[in-house]
C-alpha cells in the first residue's frame, strides 16, 4: 500500500494569524481571555505606537505548559474545562487565537513563569518564513530578576498599525469576562469597568435541554434611546459573540429602547468566537427561547409607552374640555345643553364645569358609559319611558383609552380617545359620547406638541357638540363651532 504525506506549509500559520478574525484588534481580547482561563487576577495592558505588552499574575507556564501553547488546535482547555484556583469556566476552545497578533506585529515575545520555571520564548516572523524546514522556536530561560513574579507576559513588537485606546477598551468590555468577582484588566494606568445600563431592567432565567440562558433585558428611558450597538449581546462564558435583532426588526424606533444580554454558555461558537453554528440543535433551541422573552419584552415595552402616551392624552383633553366650556359659557345659545351655571351658582370649578371621571378601568363596555341626561325621573302619574335599543357602533373599548365625563350644568358629555384604526373616522359621536381616533394620522400629527395638541382635541370636541345642536343643518353646525373655537381659543 503506498500512502500520501499529510503537512501544513509554515506560511498558514502565517495565514491563521492575518485572516482569522475580520479585525487585527481582536487578538488583544484573546491574550486577555488567556489570562483570564489561567486564573490570573489582574491583567495590565500597556501600549504605544510600536509595542504592546500584555502581562497577568495567573499561573504562568512551565516546560510543558509552553510546548502545548504553540500546539496549533489544541485541546488541553476542552480537556479541562475549568481552571484549578477560581473554578473558572475556561473561555478558549481551539488554540489558535494566539495567532491572530500576527496579523498586528512582527514578532512576539512570550515571558512565563511557574514555580522555580521561567523562560521567554520569540515567534519572529521573517525567521519563520526563512526557515523553511525548521517548526521550532527559540526558547531562553530566564533569572529570577528578570521574572520575579508568576504568570505570563506578552510583548507585541513592531506594530503595523496604531490602535485607539477607546476601541481597545470597547473590545475589552464587550469580549472578556469584568463581571467575575477576582478579575479586572487595566489599560495604560486606568481600569476598565463593565458595562451598566440604566433603566427599567427585567431579569432573565430559562432553561433548555442543552443549559440555561440568563441575562437582563434593559429597556432605556427614552432620553437614553439610540441607534449605537442596538440589540442584545449574546454571550457564551461571560464573553460577547455577537448582538442579535431577533424579532424586533419591526418594532420601529421601539427598538432603540432595548438593550441587554443573554449568556447561553451551551452555544456552540464558530473558531474565531464571531458566530454561532446556526443551525445547530442548540441554537435552534436558544432562538425559540429568545423570540419569546423578546415578545414579553415588547409588550411590556408597549404598555410604558401607552402609559406616558395616556398623561399627555389626559393632560390635553383636560385643557380641551375647559376652553370648550368656557367658550360655551359665553354662547350659552350654541349648547346644546341650556345655558351653563356660572360660578357661585351651585356649579363646580371654571364657570361650574367639572370633571366628574377620569376613568382608569376603561376596558369596560360603552354601554357602561351613561349619559346624565337619561337619569331624569319621570313625571307624577307619567309612565316610565321605555329605554330605546341601541345597537353601539363601540362595542368595547382598549384599556389603553382615556375617557373624561364633563359635566354641563345638569347634563354631561364624555370624551373617549381611543385607537379605532388608521382608516377609521377622525372623530364620532354617539348620544352625548364623544369618540376621538387616536390613530387617525392628523390626530398622530398634530399630538406632537401640547398647544397643538390641545387644540386639535378643541376642534374634534366642539365640531361633536355643534352637530349635536344642529344635526341637520351641518353649515349652521360648522358656523357654530367657528365661533367656539375663536372663543375657547382666544378668551
Amino acid at each position: 500500500m503506498q500512502y500520501v504525506k499529510v503537512s501544513v506549509d509554515k506560511s498558514h500559520i502565517i495565514t491563521i494569524g492575518q485572516r482569522l478574525y475580520t479585525e487585527s484588534i481582536e487578538f488583544i481580547r484573546e491574550l486577555v481571555n488567556n489570562a483570564y482561563d489561567a486564573d490570573s487576577t489582574t491583567v495590565t495592558i500597556k501600549i504605544n505606537d510600536d509595542m504592546i505588552e500584555i502581562k497577568d499574575d495567573g499561573s504562568g507556564m512551565n516546560m510543558e505548559g509552553l510546548t502545548q501553547y504553540f500546539t496549533i488546535g489544541s485541546q488541553e482547555k476542552l480537556l479541562t474545562a475549568t481552571s484549578p484556583i477560581y473554578n473558572r469556566a475556561r473561555i478558549g476552545q481551539f488554540g489558535i487565537g494566539k495567532f491572530a497578533s500576527l496579523a498586528a506585529c512582527d514578532s512576539f515575545e512570550i515571558m512565563s513563569r511557574q514555580g522555580e520555571f521561567a523562560a521567554s520564548v520569540t515567534f519572529d516572523r521573517l525567521s519563520w518564513e526563512e526557515e523553511k524546514s525548521d517548526w521550532e522556536l527559540p526558547l531562553r530561560m530566564l533569572s529570577a530578576d528578570e521574572m520575579p513574579q508568576q504568570g505570563t507576559t506578552i510583548k507585541l513588537i513592531g506594530l503595523s498599525k496604531k490602535y485607539r485606546l477607546e476601541d481597545i477598551e470597547t473590545r475589552i468590555i464587550e469580549g472578556t469576562p469584568l463581571k467575575t468577582p477576582h478579575f479586572k484588566v487595566r489599560l495604560n494606568g486606568h481600569t476598565i469597568m463593565p458595562r451598566s445600563l440604566s433603566g427599567y431592567k427585567i431579569p432573565i432565567l430559562e432553561g433548555t435541554e442543552f443549559g440555561t440562558v440568563t441575562g437582563e433585558i434593559v429597556i432605556l428611558p427614552e432620553t437614553a434611546a439610540n441607534t449605537d450597538n442596538l440589540g442584545i449581546e449574546v454571550k457564551v462564558k461571560q464573553v460577547t459573540v455577537s448582538r442579535e435583532i431577533f424579532n424586533m426588526t419591526d418594532w420601529g424606533k421601539k427598538m432603540s429602547r432595548v438593550r441587554g444580554e443573554l449568556n447561553a454558555d451551551f452555544l456552540p461558537v464558530t473558531s474565531d468566537r464571531s458566530g454561532f453554528i446556526r443551525d445547530s440543535k442548540e441554537y435552534l433551541a436558544f432562538i425559540e427561547i429568545a423570540h419569546r422573552l423578546l415578545k414579553k419584552v415588547g409588550e411590556v415595552l408597549t404598555g410604558m409607552t401607552q402609559k406616558k402616551e395616556g398623561k399627555k392624552v389626559s393632560r390635553a383633553l383636560n385643557d380641551a374640555l375647559r376652553k370648550v366650556y368656557n367658550a360655551l359659557a359665553l354662547n350659552p345659545e350654541l349648547s346644546p345643553f341650556g345655558a351653563l351655571p356660572i360660578a357661585g351658582d351651585g356649579g363646580e370649578g371654571i364657570g361650574g364645569a367639572g370633571l366628574l371621571s377620569d376613568r382608569k378601568d376603561s376596558d369596560k363596555k360603552d354601554s357602561e358609559i351613561k349619559d346624565v341626561s337619561t337619569n331624569e325621573k319621570p313625571k307624577k302619574g307619567e309612565a316610565p319611558k321605555k329605554a330605546k335599543k341601541q345597537n353601539p357602533l363601540v362595542k368595547r373599548i382598549t384599556p389603553s383609552a382615556i375617557i373624561k365625563k364633563v359635566k354641563f350644568g345638569q347634563y354631561g358629555v364624555t370624551c373617549c380617545v381611543d385607537g379605532f384604526g388608521v382608516d377609521g373616522p377622525e372623530v364620532f359621536s354617539e348620544e352625548t359620547t364623544i369618540y376621538i381616533n387616536r390613530d387617525h394620522p392628523l390626530y398622530i400629527r398634530e399630538s406632537g406638541k401640547i398647544d397643538s395638541h390641545t387644540l386639535n382635541m378643541a376642534r374634534l370636541i366642539t365640531q361633536e357638540i355643534s352637530l349635536m345642536n344642529a344635526p341637520r343643518n351641518p353649515r349652521q353646525a360648522f358656523e357654530r363651532q367657528s365661533r367656539l373655537m375663536r372663543d375657547a381659543l382666544t378668551k
